[in-house]
């Protein structure tokens, strides 16, 4: 993991960027960067994310996967995709139907699958293909 820090920051520097910082927690297998570039930066970060993401898993040869996160990107999204589950879950109770959400990621869609499994009014399922696969959330 002292390799992965190492050369996110040489990236990080090759790239341009001045006032950064990378954090290794290697038992949660989590790289942590903060970047201090200023407004321009938050409408980039869901790619920089990605592709930070997956270099850092190329350099961890893969079976060894490691979650990046930049400016608390995807802490933020997790935290919003789970209250957009229980959203879900009290509509679709209030309203007795079935509630559609959009399109997401495998990432995405398990974290609505796993926060709704242990709830016994409300079951969930993926619908869709490809880049339109989403979660409907179902009253039970």
């Amino acid at each position: 993991m002292d390799k992965l820090k190492q050369t996110l920051e040489q990236l990080l520097e090759k790239i341009g960027f001045k006032d950064f910082s990378v954090e290794i927690d290697s038992e949660n297998r989590r790289a942590s960067i903060l970047i201090n570039e200023g407004e321009w930066l938050k409408e980039w970060l869901p790619r920089l994310v990605l592709d930070f993401n997956y270099l850092a898993n190329l350099i961890c040869k893969q079976e060894d996967h490691v979650f990046v996160d930049i400016n608390n990107y995807r802490k933020e999204r997790e935290r919003l995709i789970v209250e957009l589950a229980k959203a879900a879950a009290r509509k679709a109770l209030m309203t007795k139907e079935e509630i559609k959400l959009p399109a997401m990621n495998a990432y995405e869609r398990r974290l609505i699958h796993v926060e709704l499994a242990t709830r016994p009014d409300v079951k969930t399922e993926s619908v869709g293909d490809g880049m339109e696969r989403g979660v409907v959330v179902k009253p039970i």
